[in-house]
Order: structure tokens, then C-alpha cells, then sequence
């Protein structure tokens, strides 16, 4: 079983200072997961702990994250060798398609472009970039979308990689469009978040995308004294995806309240593993 953790999990802890892109390395390890999936905060230069925490909670204002130099990559990805754990999927913010200029959209597609020598620098198998843009599209938008996409991908392939929209904010909070953008680019690939949908829409947002799922996100929030979590079906969601044959990474996102953000990563982790069987 292939199991990992998006390094938003732990956005306090880096936030503080008590964790850094090595320290999650060891943390994973310790962990017992078998492929990295960073968020892009981790490697990036962060000069205050209130731009982590600005740009986990406002993706789409998060151009500030910028990735560190190749020989501070080339020290990232020699530590996850000797860790034995190779890099799964790198989580960006910052670099979505969809801006309401073209300068800006230009502006994002740079930093996609450098995320992307970042990921295969590293030798991560996929990249998430965001659809950006207002939660409904007009027929304008969608295609510039699109084209967007088509440019990435194809960026993105000549350096191995496989593009992934997650359901996350924006458009992909409804069902609907995400199929859409499925539909349109069988090329793309789908991060499925469990949690992250409109509201009312979680329900169609599993039936209706859980088969396009490349890669995952388990959310979990507040944890029973057994283990189980309060906000959503956990298991379901998993048997869910296996029904629809997936046979990917289970990728663990924990958001604790107050709890310690390695302990629930833990337990998110022991959940996934007796849900999956």
C-alpha cells in the first residue's frame, strides 16, 4: 500500500519553524510513507511564518512562494534518496491557469513553468496546478482554461511529469466542472480531495469524480477517542475509490484543530489502513 503526505499537513509546524523541508522528510519516514508529496511552501524561501499561513489560507493569493535555488534542490532530493523515498506530487499555489488579465495570467504561467524544472529536478511523477479563476465559469474563461492547461501539460510531459487539477477552490469546488475540465483534457490528471466542495455538492463531487482520480487527498479534522474521524466518512470515500478501481497513493492531508499535526497525520494514516483493508 502506497501511502503519503501532503506537507500542507504540517503548514504549522513550518509556519513556526520547527519544521523544514528536511525535517519533513524525516518526519514521512519516521511516518512509514512511501513517496514525498510536498506543498510548495516547503520549498520555497520563507522569510516570516505569516506568509506560510497567508498562503495556505488564500491559494489564490500565494504568488509570494517561490522556489528555492538548484543546489538547495539538488541537497532536497539527496535527502529523500538516502530516506529511500521518492517524490510523488508537488502540490503548487501560486501558479493557477486562470487570472482575469493576460499579464497576469503570463505571470502565473512562469512560475508554473519554474514549479515544473522544480518537480522534475526532483524527480516527482506529478505537479498540481490549480484552475484559478471565479467558482462559475463563463464559456471565455473555460477556454482560456483550457489553452492554459494545454500549454502546462505539454510542458510538463517533455519533462515526465503528469499534470493534476485538484478539486480546491474556485471552479473545482463544484462537481460539475471538474468533469467538465476532465472531459475536455483526458491528458489531465485529478487530485481528489475529499473534502474540498461547495456546499451540499461532497456527495456528487465522490460519485461523479472519484473515477478520474489519479492521486489523493484524505481530509481529516477532529478524531474520535477510537480513531474515527467526525467530519466525514472516511472509509466510505475510500471504498469508494477502490470500487472505482483506484490504485494510486493514498495521500494524507490532515488539518488539525489544536491537536499536534504529526499525531493526526498518524492517525489519518492508521484510518486510511484499516479502511483501505
Amino acid at each position: 500500500m502506497e501511502i503519503s503526505i501532503c506537507s500542507f499537513s504540517f503548514h504549522r509546524l513550518l509556519a513556526s519553524g520547527q519544521q523544514d523541508i528536511f525535517q519533513y522528510i524525516r518526519d514521512c519516514s519516521m511516518l512509514g510513507c512511501t513517496r514525498l508529496d510536498p506543498w510548495n511552501a516547503h520549498l520555497s524561501t520563507i522569510e516570516q511564518g505569516a506568509d506560510v499561513l497567508h498562503a495556505g489560507a488564500n491559494p489564490g493569493e500565494s504568488q509570494h512562494l517561490s522556489p528555492t535555488d538548484d543546489a538547495y534542490l539538488e541537497e532536497v532530493k539527496r535527502a529523500a534518496g538516502e530516506a529511500g523515498l521518492p517524490f510523488g506530487c508537488i502540490a503548487v499555489d501560486g501558479a493557477h491557469i486562470y487570472e482575469a488579465t493576460e499579464e497576469a495570467r503570463l505571470r502565473n504561467r512562469e512560475r508554473a513553468y519554474r514549479w515544473i524544472a522544480v518537480a522534475a529536478k526532483l524527480g516527482a511523477s506529478q505537479i498540481r496546478i490549480d484552475t484559478g479563476g471565479p467558482e462559475q465559469w463563463t464559456e471565455e474563461q473555460f477556454e482560456i482554461t483550457v489553452e492554459g492547461y494545454r500549454d502546462v501539460i505539454a510542458r510538463a510531459k517533455e519533462a515526465g511529469l503528469e499534470v493534476v487539477v485538484e478539486n480546491h477552490w474556485g471552479p473545482t469546488l463544484h462537481p460539475a466542472n471538474v468533469v467538465r475540465l476532465m472531459e475536455e483534457l483526458p491528458e489531465l490528471g485529478l487530485l481528489l480531495d475529499s473534502w474540498n466542495w461547495a456546499h451540499g455538492k461532497q456527495a456528487d463531487g465522490w460519485l461523479s469524480c472519484a473515477k478520474y482520480a489519479k492521486v489523493t487527498h484524505v481530509k481529516t479534522f477532529h478524531f474520535t477517542a477510537d480513531g474515527q474521524e467526525l467530519t466525514q466518512n472516511v472509509p466510505a470515500f475510500c471504498r469508494l475509490l477502490k470500487d472505482n478501481g483506484y490504485d494510486g497513493v493514498w495521500g494524507v492531508e490532515s488539518v488539525p484543530g489544536q491537536e499536534s499535526e504529526i499525531e493526526a497525520a498518524r492517525k489519518t494514516i492508521e484510518l486510511i489502513k484499516r479502511s483501505v483493508g
